[in-house]
């Protein structure tokens, strides 16, 4: 387990790390810049780099914390990758099933695998799944692969935002974050993409989470991260759906 500044969430989770790029929002992979930090910091589980990395001794961290914890899993990956065996992820949502004093918020890029993976099996009353929505070519279609499944907690991470989505379908929706792309190399996001969409929210009941403006700020103007900071129309929307207890 390792603590994190991911606003939405309290530690995170890397069973696997590594990852291999997918779509547009996985340009400039955060992830990717991190992991080569970290290999060269000489940190544990990161000698292979972003190669996708299988790593059973971190199964049993969850296990072992006895505080009720919010964790993203894969923070460093993606959970549906290819090359992870379905085998192992049985393990994954075997410990997430045997850990209900916590929460497991998982999120992908893959949801075609994700929907299909579930289709004979449980997903677990504690894991929220959730798909990355960075534009209309990638983002959007994931959203009915993720209606399908049986989720206690479905939600979009809307981030990096890369252009206006339109008008989405929220049915069955129960959280949406959405996000601007941070870094050096980031491409800006407008408060006009955003917006629409925290009216969608507004309107659906859906609980909305504005997590960054990202490299631009909402002047157009580019600056350090921090500076920009994480209002929207002057306001912090930290909304979330209900954390629910289970055990």
């Amino acid at each position: 387990m390792s603590q994190t500044r991911i606003e939405w969430t309290e530690a995170t989770w890397n069973p696997t790390v590594g990852c291999t790029k997918i779509s547009a929002g996985c340009k400039h992979c955060y992830a990717e810049a991190m992991a080569v930090r970290l290999r060269a910091m000489g940190t544990q589980g990161y000698e292979n780099g972003f190669k996708l990395t299988i790593l059973p001794d971190r199964l049993s961290e969850p296990l072992r914390r006895k505080k009720p914890t919010v964790y993203f899993v894969n923070s460093m990956s993606d959970l549906f990758h290819k090359s992870i065996p379905d085998s192992y992820i049985d393990r994954i949502f075997d410990v997430i099933a045997r850990s209900p004093q916590h929460t497991f918020q998982v999120l992908t890029k893959r949801a075609e695998r994700m929907a299909q993976y579930f289709r004979t099996r449980d997903v677990p009353l504690n894991a929220w799944l959730g798909v990355t929505v960075e534009d209309r070519k990638d983002g959007v279609p994931r959203i009915d692969k993720l209606r399908g499944i049986d989720a206690s907690i479905r939600f979009l991470s809307v981030e990096p935002l890369l252009e206006d989505i339109g008008e989405i379908d929220l049915t069955d929706i129960h959280w949406v974050i959405v996000g601007g792309e941070s870094g050096s190399r980031a491409r800006p996001m407008r408060p006009e993409w955003v917006e629409p969409i925290r009216q969608q929210c507004e309107e659906t009941g859906t609980a909305f989470f504005f997590k960054q403006w990202g490299g631009w700020g909402a002047d157009g103007v580019k600056r350090a991260k921090k500076q920009n900071g994480r209002q929207l129309n002057g306001q912090t929307w930290d909304q979330m759906p209900e954390l629910r207890v289970h055990f």
